[in-house]
């Protein structure tokens, strides 16, 4: 592939701000994701409460996480788009925030499948144009250099801090005191505050240079499938995306009722995946700065087989379980890699929101949607251990794909090697 003149794919502005500032922008921005991740994984958390009172079969519980990934993905291609369009990306980034806090509120509120299925839907619908954006002002705003570890950051600390470490410990405990529906009322909280923070502390990024209307006309919205990294990174956010959200969906059940451990245990199994991916945030990331995204991408899938093998068969210590839960979930580090460094690495400053909206949003409609509903009927009709059987076939394929990536890191690319989309 031959570059295309112009920009380098995904460079930042001509004259970034401080060091302190992206320091400030990757933080706020991972610490806002981090509560969209604490809302959207108290229901996983919390349904061992949500699924009695209100009736649920497997194939509901499934259900509802494939709805919230449908309308995310439609708000992760919309709202990348729209971004890149407009060419602000602090203002819908305030709306989305404070949206997401409303739909979590509305949660506790559902009396049955049905409105439960509706609150998660317009949740996913907030949601999810959040990360598009936010990869797109650090694209902008940080130094090419340590744009891993900062994607990284953004998309993974937060999230997995907040929604894998403190959600689970702090909800299940809240839940048990309170009830579920309060617990839905306390994660609608921190938002607010965030929304706050970005408001009063975050500039607007400057805009990328436009590209001559005459040429832009002739690039169609689907134009940056022609990446090739571009299309291989879509490929392993279905497969991964499909990973996640099949484990987070049934792994706290399986503990429950087919391992029989107590809640507290659970909880502390859990924790330790969020423990792992925050440390990934920054340790995965920051290692393909260094010796290149490709080999990272492609070995950290294939190491992600041990975590449902243990699952299903490990019967050692717990302590033991959760340190073999660490490892394998330590391929959620490259997350950040595929949906958004390496695509934003591979196409024009113009196109990176686009792109990143795309990567994300065709991995949540064709991996979050269906994986879990697939997965819920195949645990109906073929015992609780089949989610697990199709993570081990999803890492597999993700790990095999990763190895038609092309380099993109900058401390390892060669010149010339990328279409810039």
């Amino acid at each position: 592939m031959s570059a295309d003149a112009g920009a380098e794919p995904g460079a930042p502005s001509p004259t970034l701000p401080s060091g302190r500032y992206q320091v400030l922008l990757v933080a706020l921005l991972s610490i806002n994701f981090g509560i969209v991740f604490f809302d959207r994984n108290a229901l996983g958390f919390l349904m061992g409460s949500v699924q009695p009172e209100l009736g649920l079969n497997e194939t509901q519980v499934g259900l509802l996480s494939s709805a919230l990934s449908l309308t995310w993905s439609l708000a992760a291609f919309g709202m990348g788009g729209l971004s890149d369009a407009i060419g602000n990306r602090k203002i819908p980034l305030i709306v989305t925030t404070l949206a997401f806090c409303a739909c979590s509120f509305l949660t506790g509120f559902a009396q049955g499948f049905a409105l439960l299925l509706a609150a998660r839907m317009l949740m996913g619908l907030a949601e999810g144009g959040v990360m598009p954006i936010s990869h797109a002002m650090i694209v902008t705003e940080v130094d090419p250099r340590h744009r891993g570890i900062a994607q990284g950051i953004a998309q993974n600390f937060g999230s997995n801090f907040l929604g894998s470490v403190v959600a689970p410990t702090v909800l299940v405990a809240f839940a048990a005191a309170y009830g579920w529906r309060s617990a839905f009322f306390l994660a609608a909280l921190p938002g607010l505050v965030t929304a706050l923070l970005i408001l009063l502390l975050l500039r607007e990024p400057p805009r990328p240079p436009a590209r001559p209307a005459a040429e832009a006309q002739k690039e169609p919205w689907l134009a940056v499938l022609k990446v090739r990294n571009v299309l291989i990174c879509c490929v392993l956010a279905i497969l991964l995306v499909s990973y996640l959200v099949v484990c987070l969906t049934f792994l706290p059940k399986y503990l429950l009722n087919v391992r029989h451990y107590g809640p507290g245990t659970m909880s502390l199994l859990i924790a330790t995946l969020g423990i792992s991916a925050t440390i990934g945030s920054f340790a995965v990331s920051g290692l393909s700065d260094r010796i290149g995204r490709r080999p990272v991408m492609i070995a950290m899938p294939l190491i992600g087989v041990i975590l449902p093998l243990a699952a299903m068969f490990f019967d050692g210590s717990v302590w033991l379980l959760a340190a073999i839960f660490f490892a394998g979930w330590g391929l959620v580090g490259i997350f950040p890699l595929f949906m958004a460094t390496v695509p934003s690495e591979s196409v024009r400053p113009a196109r990176v929101a686009t792109a990143l909206g795309l990567c994300m949003g065709t991995g949540e409609v064709l991996g979050g949607v269906l994986s879990p509903a697939l997965a819920g009927m195949a645990a109906d009709h073929w015992g609780a251990n089949m989610p697990f059987w199709i993570m081990i076939g999803l890492t597999v394929a993700a790990g095999l794909a990763a190895m038609l990536l092309v380099e993109t890191a900058p401390r390892r690319r060669r010149t010339g090697v990328l279409s810039a989309g």
